[in-house]
């Protein structure tokens, strides 16, 4: 599985609408660590895809939504729950620390949603 990809155009249909949580990955083909997490979150993607979506951005190609966030360095990742951001952070990271960043909001979002609860 690749990650799907939103652009300025699609971006609040894809993120700011979505009725689950939704990772966004602020990145650039040009970059390094971009594209050392792109496999992790390509493994986030398919783990949790009933409680998550992972979407990554380009943010060269796409740089209104990238500037209307004040993204300035890559990759920076945002979950976005109900159209806001809970959470945000930069770098690449193993996948257990994302998702120990991301954790402690996706349970209350699931519950909220009427997913399952959070194992």
């Amino acid at each position: 599985m690749s990650l799907v990809t939103t652009t300025d155009a699609t971006f609040a249909a894809d993120v700011l609408d979505s009725p689950i949580p939704v990772l966004v990955d602020f990145t650039a083909a040009w970059c390094p660590p971009c594209v050392m997490i792109a496999p992790v979150l390509d493994r986030i993607a398919t783990d949790e895809a009933e409680r998550l979506r992972v979407v990554s951005l380009d943010v060269d190609a796409h740089p209104a939504t990238a500037a209307s966030y004040q993204v300035l360095g890559m990759p920076t990742l945002a979950l976005f729950i109900d159209g806001e951001i809970a959470v945000r952070f930069m770098g690449a990271k193993p996948r257990a620390a994302i998702m120990a960043l991301l954790e402690p909001h996706l349970a209350p979002a699931a519950q909220r949603v009427g997913g399952p609860p959070a194992i």
